[in-house]
């Protein structure tokens, strides 16, 4: 059991100033105990740790549009929902992706519509400004296609104002350069069904008649499918895409039935009760409206099931209310778990034991998955992201609660771990990285075709992910010799993904302080020696952008243009943890920069014994979808100072 006198004593015979540095300690110490303590609370009774996860004004706007797309207005939760969006327009009038972000034109036409269905009077200050932020960035006919979709399925735009998406598409061949196959999970999940309501042309009930045709320049129904072509293949697959339209009345009724039926079986396989179609908010309200259009009857206990997932994933508070894009309590529960372990390895038994039992029973074997058709003999052994999503697991996910497991160095945990391990080394991609839930979801031309204008539709490898892989596989590699060859390929990606001043790209998380840590916790585990290139460099970036108070920051506005990598308006405890978690690894723990990091912590821990960061954590995807996981600034810090603390009790 780690204790304060013992750390003194240590870093008493290491300081030149015992007053400064006794003083220090016992804030370290009382700031770990009380930041234990708080995430502890938060646990829930069957053993798993769940945060709210935040998205952009898309979604909640979703929600209500949903709601009058099937008649079923709800006023008093609607006006929560009005609450929670009027509170978070941004100074130019428009609606951000992200705290502190610019107005986003697509993000601004939903939330304008959704407000306009509540209630709210055109005239209204929040209205005018708005009205005029998407008129100033050319109308609602340039949002995106998913925004546009919804327009149309709102009788606002004419069908021919969104690419050509046929439900035909199911009846594909693999060989064929689009395949479902070839895109990611949740571009599968949101396309299927979307390809039932585009193609039977949906029509909502919007029962109150409400009309956002003062957000065009031109009259609405002289709309036409608006999409970038500043590329030689954005063109032809444009050409394409009208060709498509031009023919579509020569397909046969055999064919389309046909297709029709493979999409529904498709969806009902995957409806995954109340958790929902890929466990995400566009999947789920797709799903549903798809079998309502498909004939369903709202009594239909798959068409209530499905509608349950949806208002599960809803926060209402008192004044106001939001919805998720998702749950996280699998990597919630991971990650807890890997700060309580720092902070008390040998205490907490009872909170590890049924935070492991309810792991234990969450983690999937044999059932049917997508991953399974480039890998059909591979054994399961993985864990979803969400509470229950058989068909999805996540790669990262399992990485984690993994790794969280061989720490415990518990033997009722050494089978799961080695089940996981041995998922994981073989969902390796051929360029020796991992992407989040498919092998070599590569297709780049993908993202050229007019339906993919977000330009996310694909799950390559990244490098955060295949970090923690390593860091999994680099445990347990002198248990299992067979994992060296599958260490060394990562190893060598993650080498030729550097980046020319020492950082690595965050996929998941906001964004190369996030991409830097990650990989340096899994470098740690490997036998590289910390005077590789790949460490230097990367210890080099992050003292670079150390800010003067102490701390780390970054802002999403990164992943728009890359050379503010780094560099936020203010610090932020989770991304200064991550920081410091990196340098530590990196056997950086006595160096200034990171005493001066942990100082930073340690001032900003509130009174209940967390930390409280405004604004958005990671990228769903980046330039397009930003979530704010409000676990980050509970658990990273303690797990970060107890580290800390950790490092200097060493001798």
């Amino acid at each position: 059991m780690f204790t304060d006198s013992n750390i003194t004593t240590t870093i008493h015979h290491s300081a030149s100033s015992s007053t400064a540095i006794h003083s220090h300690v016992y804030d370290l110490g009382k700031a770990i105990s009380r930041a234990q303590e708080a995430v502890l609370r938060m646990q829930d009774e069957l053993g798993f740790w769940v945060f709210e996860l935040e998205a952009d004004c898309t979604i909640p706007a979703e929600y209500i549009m949903m709601r009058h797309y099937i008649g079923d207005i709800n006023e008093a939760l609607q006006d929560k929902i009005a609450c929670y969006l009027r509170a978070r327009q941004c100074e130019d009038g428009g609606f951000p992706l992200f705290t502190g972000g610019t107005g986003d034109i697509s993000c601004s036409v939903k939330v304008y519509y959704a407000l306009k269905m509540v209630g709210d009077s055109t005239e209204a200050g929040h209205m005018v400004r708005l009205r005029s932020f998407i008129l100033g960035h050319g109308g609602a006919a340039k949002a995106n296609v998913f925004t546009r979709i919804a327009l149309a399925m709102f009788g606002q735009v004419p069908w021919r104002a969104v690419p050509y998406i046929p439900v035909e598409i199911m009846l594909l061949p693999k060989w064929f350069p689009f395949h479902l196959d070839k895109v990611s999970y949740w571009s599968r999940t949101v396309m299927v069904p979307l390809f039932i309501l585009c193609t039977l042309k949906a029509s909502a009930k919007n029962p109150l008649k409400i009309n956002i045709a003062e957000l065009f320049t031109t009259p609405p129904e002289q709309e036409q499918h608006y999409f970038a072509q500043d590329t030689l293949l954005k063109k032809v697959f444009l050409w394409l895409d009208k060709l498509g339209l031009m023919t579509e009345p020569l397909i046969p009724n055999k064919m389309r039935n046909l297709a029709l039926k493979k999409a529904e079986n498709w969806i009902l396989e995957r409806l995954n009760g109340e958790d929902g179609l890929g466990c995400i908010f566009p999947a789920m309200v797709n799903a549903y409206e798809s079998l309502l259009l498909l004939g369903y009857p709202k009594t239909d206990e798959r068409v209530v099931t499905a509608r349950k997932a949806i208002d599960k994933l809803l926060v209402i508070k008192e004044h106001e209310a939001y919805c998720q894009p998702c749950f996280s309590p699998i990597w919630d529960t991971g990650l807890s778990l890997l700060a309580l372990q720092e902070a008390n390895p040998c205490g907490n038994q009872d909170s590890y034991a049924r935070a492991y039992d309810w792991l234990k029973s969450k983690q999937l074997s044999d059932e049917p998955g997508d991953w399974r058709i480039n890998k059909p003999d591979l054994a399961g052994g993985g864990w979803a992201f969400q509470y229950a999503n058989p068909h999805y697991p996540d790669v990262d996910d399992t990485a984690v609660v993994a790794f969280a497991m061989a720490c415990a160095e518990s033997p009722d945990l050494e089978e799961a771990t080695e089940r996981a391990a041995q998922w994981i080394a073989g969902m390796q991609s051929a360029n020796g990285g991992y992407g989040a839930f498919d092998i070599d979801n590569n297709h780049y031309y993908l993202n050229q075709i007019p339906f993919a204008d977000h330009g996310a539709l694909l799950d390559d490898p990244t490098a955060d992910v295949t970090a923690r892989c390593i860091m999994l596989l680099g445990k347990l590699v002198d248990k299992n010799p067979d994992y060296r060859p599958v260490l060394k390929r990562a190893v060598d990606f993650l080498r030729s993904e550097q980046e020319a001043d020492g950082s690595w790209f965050g996929r998941w998380g906001t964004n190369y302080i996030y991409g830097t840590w990650s990989v340096l916790l899994g470098l740690e585990q490997t036998d590289l020696p910390k005077t590789d290139p790949m460490y230097s460099q990367a210890v080099a970036y992050l003292k670079s952008k150390q800010r003067a108070d102490g701390g780390w920051g970054e802002d999403n506005f990164t992943y728009h243009d890359v050379s503010v990598s780094g560099t936020y308006r203010n610090s932020t405890c989770f991304q200064t943890a991550w920081a410091l978690l990196g340098l530590m690894a990196a056997n950086e723990a006595r160096s200034p920069e990171v005493k001066a990091g942990i100082d930073f912590l340690l001032r900003h821990q509130q009174n209940d014994g967390i930390w409280h960061d405004p604004g958005f954590t990671a990228p769903g995807f980046p330039r397009v979808f930003y979530l704010k996981y409000h676990g980050y600034d509970k658990f990273f810090p303690l797990w970060a100072l107890a580290r800390y603390r950790n490092e200097l009790n060493k001798k």
